[in-house]
């Protein structure tokens, strides 16, 4: 297997920039559509059933078939993938501006989808085979920074866009960066190592797609109740594919993926933290719409804009936390920015109230944020150190679909605990005040919303400080908040100690 190619010092700063923009590309994108997805769907008269559905269309897509796209960029070439991705994004984009209607958008949501999943899978892999390894530790930090400063700024630049030029302003954004980063591949990327192998590995490919994919439709729709066909039968359907999957590759001599690499501790872990952050994060997207906008009284706008203070600080402290990792080891550093979230969370569990001061909600979200970023530069160092030479790609998607999963987790368990602490709060109160169960179930039916809500989502009458029926819910959805807070918090103290526990464990070197 021929060595991977690496560059200059001089050349790698163009690298990061291509290769982070591509990233970037796969969050921005449906985040943007998702912000502006009222205005799309009035305009093409998208049935209120498919909302949801054209919303979260690629990235389910994403969710099939980025392990896929992998193993495809290991056999073809990362370089070459990427940039067919890139100019699948930018075509179906561009082609979504000019939609006659909604099946035409979600045609073309489902080939951004397929581009956007190359870009998920290769991006980090073809930096670890773009720079030396010494030079790896800091390129991570400095693209993870440059993708946390375009998530924060794209989105609001789009919505005024929008506002002047229109809906269709919406699906520009993706081919500009494409652009970019295509003529910057082209020029200061260098080709990847190809694995020589007789075929992809086509079944697992395809059962793990199944088992990611229908994971993320079952924990979508196990936000309006577990129990439902809906949420169980796709539910049942993933941990089938899942354990086929694994009996599979156990059994094929060329498997789309190496358990083997599950042996290593290191690893494990480092996948762990994957599902976490992003489980965390998620999962606070979540807290912030119910709490901050229902209690708080906060506008949408201004939920927003609560992860936007300290942005440019935490981008300087994602390079710093790259040269970290190069003077002593990416362990550290995953620690240090799980014990960051779990400190976040204890923080807003401990001031949580009817009447937070905004600056207490502001450092928590920063902080969060600040864990987040800092935990995945040291997760894409310490998975990607593990990739054999010619399986960067693939070894780059499990870290993706673990991520990924944590990100459809998190929805689902915050208001699952939400939903079953504000019970618990308001059944207490109904109590103490001498009320019934029936009583207290009435007051709180009289300030649900009965407005239409996201897909999925639990909305609360956004007079929820008033006392209704005797009840202070206010007080009650605060505290149904902390316990949430305080029991998630145990998840990134949990991984933490287990990095901790287990000894850095050196990747074994291909042969």
């Amino acid at each position: 297997m021929p060595a991977e190619r690496s560059t200059t010092r001089k050349s790698i700063l163009p690298i990061i920039f291509a290769l982070s923009l591509a990233f970037t590309i796969t969050a921005v994108d449906p985040l943007v559509l998702s912000l502006n997805l009222p205005q799309v769907s009035r305009e093409l008269d998208v049935p209120p059933a498919a909302v949801g559905v054209l919303g979260g269309m690629s990235t389910l897509v994403m969710a099939a078939s980025v392990l896929g796209a992998g193993n495809l960029g290991d056999s073809i070439g990362l370089r070459r993938l990427l940039m067919s991705g890139l100019a699948v994004v930018a075509v179906a984009d561009v082609l979504a501006m000019l939609s006659p209607g909604y099946g035409f958008l979600l045609a073309m949501r489902v080939a951004a989808g397929l581009g956007m999943a190359a870009l998920l899978g290769v991006s980090l892999a073809l930096l670890k085979t773009s720079v030396t390894e010494e030079q790896r530790p800091k390129a991570i930090g400095i693209f993870v920074a440059i993708e946390m400063v375009l998530c924060g700024a794209l989105p609001a630049l789009t919505g005024w866009a929008v506002t002047g030029l229109g809906w269709r302003f919406v699906f520009l954004v993706a081919p500009l960066l494409a652009v970019v980063s295509m003529l910057l591949t082209a020029k200061f990327v260098p080709e990847s190592p190809r694995q020589e192998r007789a075929k992809l590995d086509v079944i697992g490919i395809v059962l793990i797609g199944v088992a990611l994919l229908t994971l993320v439709i079952g924990l979508a729709a196990a936000q309006n109740g577990v129990l439902r066909p809906q949420a169980w039968l796709p539910l049942l359907v993933s941990v089938v594919g899942a354990v086929l999957f694994v009996r599979h590759e156990r059994r094929t001599p060329e498997p789309a993926l190496d358990l083997s690499l599950f042996g290593n501790r290191t690893f494990t872990v480092a996948l762990a933290a994957a599902f976490t952050l992003n489980f965390l994060i998620a999962g606070l997207s979540i807290v912030l719409g119910q709490y901050g906008s229902k209690v708080l009284a906060l506008s949408p706008q201004t939920v927003g804009l609560l992860f936007l203070p300290g942005s440019l600080l935490i981008a300087g402290a994602l390079i710093m936390s790259g040269s970290l990792m190069e003077k002593f080891s990416p362990r550290p550093v995953m620690v240090a920015g799980l014990a960051t979230m779990a400190a976040a969370g204890l923080l807003m569990a401990g001031t949580v109230s009817p009447i937070m001061a905004l600056w207490l909600l502001v450092m928590s979200v920063w902080l969060y944020n600040l864990g987040s970023m800092v935990s995945s530069t040291s997760v894409s160092e310490t998975v990607l150190s593990h990739a054999p030479s010619g399986q960067s790609g693939t070894v780059a998607s499990v870290q993706t679909a673990f991520g990924m999963t944590g990100y459809a987790f998190g929805p689902t368990v915050y208001l699952l605990l939400l939903n079953v602490f504000f019970e618990r709060e308001w059944l207490a109160d109904s109590e103490q005040r001498g009320l019934t169960v029936t009583q207290g179930q009435e007051a709180v039916d009289a300030a649900r919303s009965a407005v239409a809500r996201s897909p999925g989502g639990v909305g609360y009458d956004p007079n929820l400080l008033q006392q209704v029926g005797g009840l202070d819910l206010g007080a009650d959805f605060s505290d149904a908040v902390r316990l949430t807070m305080l029991t998630v918090s145990v998840l990134p103290i949990a991984v933490a100690l287990a990095a901790l526990r287990f000894r850095h464990e050196r990747p074994a070197r291909a042969a």
